[in-house]
Protein backbone atom coordinates (compact mmCIF):
# COMPACT_ATOMS: atom_id res chain seq x y z
CA UNK A 1 0.00 0.00 0.00
CA UNK A 2 2.38 2.65 1.19
CA UNK A 3 5.70 2.43 -0.84
CA UNK A 4 3.80 4.29 -3.76
CA UNK A 5 2.95 7.14 -1.09
CA UNK A 6 4.43 10.47 -2.19
CA UNK A 7 6.23 12.28 0.03
CA UNK A 8 6.42 16.07 0.13
CA UNK A 9 5.93 19.38 1.64
CA UNK A 10 2.18 20.27 2.66
CA UNK A 11 -0.14 22.63 0.68
CA UNK A 12 -1.73 25.72 1.84
CA UNK A 13 -5.17 24.58 0.96
CA UNK A 14 -4.85 21.11 2.87
CA UNK A 15 -5.89 22.75 6.29
CA UNK A 16 -8.70 20.20 6.49
CA UNK A 17 -6.09 17.08 5.84
CA UNK A 18 -3.75 18.65 8.27
CA UNK A 19 -6.28 18.62 11.00
CA UNK A 20 -7.63 15.06 10.31
CA UNK A 21 -4.02 13.67 10.15
CA UNK A 22 -3.38 15.40 13.45
CA UNK A 23 -6.46 13.93 15.31
CA UNK A 24 -5.57 10.61 14.31
CA UNK A 25 -2.11 11.05 15.45
CA UNK A 26 -3.21 12.49 18.48
CA UNK A 27 -5.79 9.56 18.96
CA UNK A 28 -3.67 6.88 18.25
CA UNK A 29 -2.78 4.57 21.36
CA UNK A 30 0.37 3.53 20.53
CA UNK A 31 1.15 7.11 20.12
CA UNK A 32 0.30 8.39 23.17
CA UNK A 33 3.93 8.48 24.15
CA UNK A 34 4.75 11.43 21.28
CA UNK A 35 2.54 13.92 21.10
CA UNK A 36 2.74 17.30 23.93
CA UNK A 37 -1.43 18.10 23.14
CA UNK A 38 -4.39 15.89 23.55
CA UNK A 39 -7.58 15.11 21.24
CA UNK A 40 -9.80 17.70 23.32
CA UNK A 41 -6.84 20.08 22.55
CA UNK A 42 -6.40 19.95 19.30
CA UNK A 43 -10.50 19.56 18.96
CA UNK A 44 -10.64 23.21 20.43
CA UNK A 45 -8.89 24.46 17.61
CA UNK A 46 -11.36 26.45 14.94
CA UNK A 47 -11.03 26.45 11.35
CA UNK A 48 -8.76 29.74 11.73
CA UNK A 49 -5.93 27.77 13.52
CA UNK A 50 -5.63 24.98 11.48
CA UNK A 51 -5.60 27.34 8.33
CA UNK A 52 -2.76 29.29 9.72
CA UNK A 53 -0.88 26.45 11.12
CA UNK A 54 -1.42 25.20 6.97
CA UNK A 55 0.05 28.20 5.82
CA UNK A 56 3.46 27.80 8.46
CA UNK A 57 3.73 24.75 7.28
CA UNK A 58 3.08 24.93 3.98
CA UNK A 59 5.11 28.63 3.19
CA UNK A 60 7.00 29.03 5.97
CA UNK A 61 10.92 30.11 6.21
CA UNK A 62 11.28 28.80 9.87
CA UNK A 63 9.11 25.19 9.68
CA UNK A 64 7.69 22.97 7.04
CA UNK A 65 5.57 19.65 7.43
CA UNK A 66 5.94 17.18 5.25
CA UNK A 67 3.71 14.23 4.50
CA UNK A 68 3.12 10.82 3.00
CA UNK A 69 0.20 10.32 0.51
CA UNK A 70 -1.34 7.29 -0.66
CA UNK A 71 -3.86 8.21 -3.68
CA UNK A 72 -6.01 10.44 -1.03
CA UNK A 73 -4.98 8.70 1.85
CA UNK A 74 -2.59 10.61 4.35
CA UNK A 75 -0.09 7.90 5.51
CA UNK A 76 2.22 9.56 7.50
CA UNK A 77 3.83 13.45 8.79
CA UNK A 78 7.15 15.03 10.22
CA UNK A 79 7.38 18.60 10.94
CA UNK A 80 10.57 20.61 10.91
CA UNK A 81 10.64 23.94 13.15
CA UNK A 82 14.09 26.09 12.68
CA UNK A 83 15.24 27.41 15.70
CA UNK A 84 17.79 30.33 16.18
CA UNK A 85 19.93 30.67 19.22
CA UNK A 86 18.05 32.65 22.17
CA UNK A 87 14.29 31.50 20.79
CA UNK A 88 12.44 29.19 22.79
CA UNK A 89 11.42 26.41 21.57
CA UNK A 90 8.26 23.79 21.36
CA UNK A 91 9.03 23.03 24.97
CA UNK A 92 9.54 26.89 26.26
CA UNK A 93 13.18 26.06 26.80
CA UNK A 94 16.19 28.51 25.60
CA UNK A 95 17.47 27.24 22.19
CA UNK A 96 21.14 27.16 23.13
CA UNK A 97 22.69 27.12 19.63
CA UNK A 98 20.60 27.19 16.01
CA UNK A 99 18.95 23.92 15.28
CA UNK A 100 16.17 22.17 13.71
CA UNK A 101 13.85 20.37 15.99
CA UNK A 102 11.77 17.31 14.05
CA UNK A 103 8.25 17.17 15.88
CA UNK A 104 4.68 15.84 14.89
CA UNK A 105 6.26 12.46 14.15
CA UNK A 106 2.85 9.85 12.64
CA UNK A 107 3.08 6.71 10.65
CA UNK A 108 -0.74 5.36 10.57
CA UNK A 109 -0.60 1.81 12.08
CA UNK A 110 -1.26 0.29 8.76
CA UNK A 111 1.31 2.03 6.91
CA UNK A 112 4.29 1.41 9.63
CA UNK A 113 7.45 -0.54 8.46
CA UNK A 114 7.16 0.37 4.97
CA UNK A 115 9.72 2.93 5.22
CA UNK A 116 7.71 6.11 5.48
CA UNK A 117 9.62 7.25 8.16
CA UNK A 118 12.77 7.13 6.40
CA UNK A 119 11.39 8.95 3.41
CA UNK A 120 9.77 11.73 5.37
CA UNK A 121 12.74 12.20 7.66
CA UNK A 122 14.89 12.48 4.04
CA UNK A 123 12.39 15.06 3.38
CA UNK A 124 12.61 17.04 6.28
CA UNK A 125 16.53 17.17 6.64
CA UNK A 126 16.97 17.74 2.71
CA UNK A 127 14.85 21.17 4.16
CA UNK A 128 16.51 21.75 6.81
CA UNK A 129 20.28 21.67 5.34
CA UNK A 130 18.81 24.05 2.11
CA UNK A 131 17.75 26.69 5.83
CA UNK A 132 21.52 26.09 6.66
CA UNK A 133 20.81 23.53 9.54
CA UNK A 134 23.95 20.82 9.65
CA UNK A 135 21.60 18.44 11.52
CA UNK A 136 18.43 17.24 12.88
CA UNK A 137 17.33 17.12 16.59
CA UNK A 138 14.51 15.62 18.13
CA UNK A 139 13.03 14.57 21.74
CA UNK A 140 11.36 10.82 22.13
CA UNK A 141 9.46 9.48 25.62
CA UNK A 142 12.25 7.50 27.61
CA UNK A 143 9.63 4.78 27.30
CA UNK A 144 9.08 4.68 23.71
CA UNK A 145 11.12 2.32 22.67
CA UNK A 146 10.08 1.46 19.66
CA UNK A 147 10.05 4.96 18.09
CA UNK A 148 13.52 5.48 19.87
CA UNK A 149 14.78 2.34 17.67
CA UNK A 150 13.07 3.52 14.59
CA UNK A 151 15.29 7.01 15.07
CA UNK A 152 18.53 4.93 16.10
CA UNK A 153 18.08 3.23 12.71
CA UNK A 154 17.67 6.49 10.69
CA UNK A 155 21.08 7.66 12.31
CA UNK A 156 19.62 9.72 15.23
CA UNK A 157 21.87 9.26 18.43
CA UNK A 158 21.26 10.38 22.16
CA UNK A 159 22.49 13.60 22.91
CA UNK A 160 22.66 12.91 26.69
CA UNK A 161 20.29 15.62 27.28
CA UNK A 162 17.17 14.55 29.17
CA UNK A 163 14.35 16.14 30.93
CA UNK A 164 10.94 16.11 31.85
CA UNK A 165 8.07 17.24 29.20
CA UNK A 166 4.01 16.73 29.94
CA UNK A 167 4.18 13.60 28.80
CA UNK A 168 6.77 12.51 31.42
CA UNK A 169 10.32 11.81 30.65
CA UNK A 170 12.46 12.58 27.26
CA UNK A 171 15.93 12.16 26.02
CA UNK A 172 17.12 14.22 23.17
CA UNK A 173 18.62 12.46 19.50
CA UNK A 174 20.69 14.16 16.77
CA UNK A 175 21.03 12.74 13.34
CA UNK A 176 24.02 14.80 11.78
CA UNK A 177 23.61 16.24 8.07
CA UNK A 178 25.48 16.34 5.13
CA UNK A 179 26.58 12.37 5.21
CA UNK A 180 25.70 9.17 4.08
CA UNK A 181 22.87 7.13 6.17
Amino acid sequence: MTTRAEVRRVRLHEWAEIRDLRMAAVSDPDAALAFLTTLAEERARDDTAWRERAAGAALGEDAAQFVAVDGDTWVGSVSVLLRASGQRDHLDRTVEAPRADVVGVFIAPAARGAGLLDRLIDAAAAWAAEHGADALTLDVHRDNARARAAYRRIGFVPTGVEFESVIGPEIEMRMALGGTR
